[in-house]
């Protein structure tokens, strides 16, 4: 028999993910037991109750992992399992994730801290864990095949290392990996410093976002695993929008935003109403001489990225990826662009076979928000959310950040709408007006074309119907 004390420091010294298969029945009893968490709200930080104290983290739609001291070592246990992860109200979808959601739970560590996860495989395959960005033994890097044997159906594996320095980084399969991570298999990890270090300042309020995407027909559950690029489902933590919780904030209070990307394409992240500063990236925190100003980070695939800002400005401000096809949900992607094309008869032929037949964005694609669309079961709208003042017609990664004087430290609950204090909305001009000025028609050119044209070229004045590609 093997004890749990010599199994440990033999999986150590050779500095490999071991199977708990080769431990007694006694030991294995030993394991923590796993959580599993089914509910998609945000849920409160997990102030740590062992170990050293820190700031812990929120993530948004999302949770941290409890772990358990034994003789100085914080012990987890993630479990690899098909889960059903609420996209938005409503709306499911069928992938793979950890302990019961997609993405996996937040863990959370101090700097120095010695950990040890269980691994336990209930998917229908093969897999393993990486530990994206950490430095640690070769053989505890999760790489299936190089640097570990996978993690066979059904069996426990463990990874031991100390956490080697603070930043912001995540985990995800690194056997089968097109297939796993495109079913939602990943997660962040977040190592707070062990004590005053001069890069990473202290902040009121630390979130995690973690960038995924999936391509789910309308009216269907599961992703097509085999997709490379054209993706209908851009999300924050396996939410799109309206489906997100806001950020909120106290006036005045430091907000750290750390955002991970396991996309297949780069995001540009957009806060309106503030200023942040990129203070560190899976790299490490980032030097101060480095810092400037921003409104709008790119981040790129395979990327964490901290932002950090002073949230001084009252109000509702929009956060959201900058490519405007990813702030909106599922549609097909074979819809064609009839633009300045007059099809009002067509459509109405069409329309006696098909009684709820209708040709989308016939007037812009703020019909998709404005117009009640027959939909299939387990379909989003494509742009919805109700705002204020109307539709905000927006979908995917999209969401608020909410800034209120009277938010008391440490409430992460929607403090709903904001009360614009009076004569601070743009209103409709009832006065007369000026005649504009325009930009000269003919406009100008540098070589005259050798054959003129006979008949000028007019523009069709009508707006898109349907999105190219999308």
């Amino acid at each position: 028999m093997v004890s749990r004390r010599d199994f440990f420091l033999g999986a150590s010294a050779i500095g490999a993910a071991v199977a708990t298969s080769a431990v007694s029945r006694v030991s294995l009893a030993a394991l923590p037991e796993p959580v599993l968490q089914a509910s998609a709200d945000t849920q409160p930080p997990l102030q740590p109750n062992s170990g050293l104290p820190y700031n812990p983290v929120v993530t948004l739609n999302g949770w941290t992992l409890p772990w358990r001291m034994n003789n100085g070592v914080k012990e987890f246990h993630l479990v690899a399992e098909p889960v059903v992860r609420e996209l938005a109200p409503g709306y499911k979808a069928h992938l793979w994730g950890y302990n019961g959601q997609s993405p996996g739970p937040t863990i959370e560590v101090v700097e120095g801290d010695r950990v040890r996860i269980f691994v336990t495989n209930k998917l229908p395959e093969h897999t393993s864990i990486h530990w994206h960005g950490q430095r640690l033994p070769n053989g505890m890097d999760g790489v299936a095949g190089l640097t570990q044997p996978a993690i066979p159906v059904g069996k426990t594996f463990v990874y031991e290392f100390v956490a080697r320095r603070p930043g912001t980084f995540m985990y995800h399969p690194h056997a089968d990996e097109m297939v796993q991570m495109a079913m939602g298999m990943m997660g962040f990890w977040v190592t707070h410093p062990k004590e005053h270090h001069p890069l990473i300042s202290e902040v009121d309020r630390d979130y995690c976002l973690l960038l995924s995407a999936y391509d789910i027909e309308p009216g269907a559950y599961t992703p097509k695993i085999m997709q490379m690029l054209d993706f209908n489902l851009w999300t924050f933590n396996s939410r799109v929008f309206p489906g997100i919780d806001p950020l909120v904030a106290r006036q005045g209070e430091r907000v750290r935003l750390r955002v991970g990307n396991l996309t297949m394409t780069n995001h540009p992240i957009h806060l309106h109403g503030h200023e942040f500063e990129v203070t560190g990236t899976d790299g490490g925190p980032t030097p101060v001489g480095s810092r400037w100003p921003e409104v709008t980070a790119d981040v790129a695939v395979g990327q964490m990225r901290q932002l950090e800002f002073i949230a001084d400005e009252e109000g509702d401000w929009a956060l959201h990826c900058h490519k405007s096809h990813h702030t909106m949900n599922a549609m097909g992607h074979d819809v064609p662009t009839l633009v300045g094309v007059d099809h009002r008869d067509m459509t109405r032929k069409i329309a006696k076979l098909v009684p709820d037949y209708m040709v989308m964005g016939e007037r812009g694609m703020a019909d998709m928000a404005e117009m009640q669309m027959p939909l299939p079961d387990n379909t989003v709208p494509m742009m919805t959310g109700d705002g204020p003042f109307g539709s905000v017609e927006m979908g995917g990664m999209f969401t608020m950040l909410k800034v209120r004087k009277e938010q008391t430290a440490g409430d992460y609950r929607d403090p709903g709408w904001f009360k614009h204090p009076a004569g601070t909305v743009a209103y409709e001009w009832e006065g007369a007006l000026a005649s504009p000025s325009r930009a000269h028609d003919a406009g100008g050119q540098s070589m005259p074309l050798k054959q003129p044209l006979e008949t000028p070229v007019e523009v069709q004045v009508r707006k898109p119907s349907g999105h190219g590609g999308h």
